[in-house]
């Protein structure tokens, strides 16, 4: 255990090293001349205007969550596409011994020529390895969907949004002639 402290003290120190030592060279290299323009706050090459304490846009944060969601959600495909790749590859009744038995090693995870000859997989666990990966990327395909239409539905992915709210009131209101209803009122859009 202290072995690996030591190890991750040892990276933290040559990672703070490395981040440092271009920081103090810069300091020691770049010339000093200061002027007005050269102090101004800089963002995206155009002059600052306004105060930057302003309340941002509620739909600006919805928006990047949910590509952040969707976004990370597509990381899983390739771990998937490794498995599912090898697995069909071992289908393949042409695969020469020496391929079958460095994929069955990746697959299992066995070093690098200490997989047992009864644990190389032979095509027909390749072809149950393959039907289940396919499985499993349609179930997790098939949840990201519902995930996608929820958020669709709902109206998260609309940049102008209509808030919509039912007044559904017993009270009597008088229509456009003039005659007494008690019809509760239809949805209204409210912007």
């Amino acid at each position: 255990m202290t072995d690996l402290v030591a190890h991750l003290l040892l990276f933290s120190a040559i990672g703070v090293v490395f981040l440092m030592l271009p920081l103090i060279a810069g300091w020691f290299v770049r010339p000093r001349n200061p002027s007005e323009e050269k102090l101004a706050a800089y963002e995206c090459g155009e002059p600052t205007i306004g105060s930057a304490y302003i309340q941002f846009d509620l739909r600006f944060y919805v928006v990047a969550l949910l590509f952040i969601i969707f976004d990370v959600e597509v990381a899983f495909f390739f771990p998937w596409a490794t498995v599912f790749g090898g697995a069909t590859t071992l289908l393949d009744p042409r695969t020469s011994e020496a391929a079958r038995t460095q994929l069955s090693e990746k697959l299992l995870n066995y070093a690098p020529g200490t997989i047992p000859v009864e644990n190389v997989i032979d095509p027909a666990t390749a072809e149950r390895i393959a039907w289940l990966g396919l499985s499993d990327i349609l179930v997790f395909f098939a949840i990201l969907l519902v995930a996608f239409a929820y958020v669709w539905k709902r109206g998260d992915l609309d940049w102008v949004r209509a808030v919509t709210r039912a007044r559904v009131s017993g009270a009597t209101r008088r229509d456009s002639t003039g005659t007494a209803t008690s019809a509760p009122r239809p949805l209204e859009t409210v912007a």
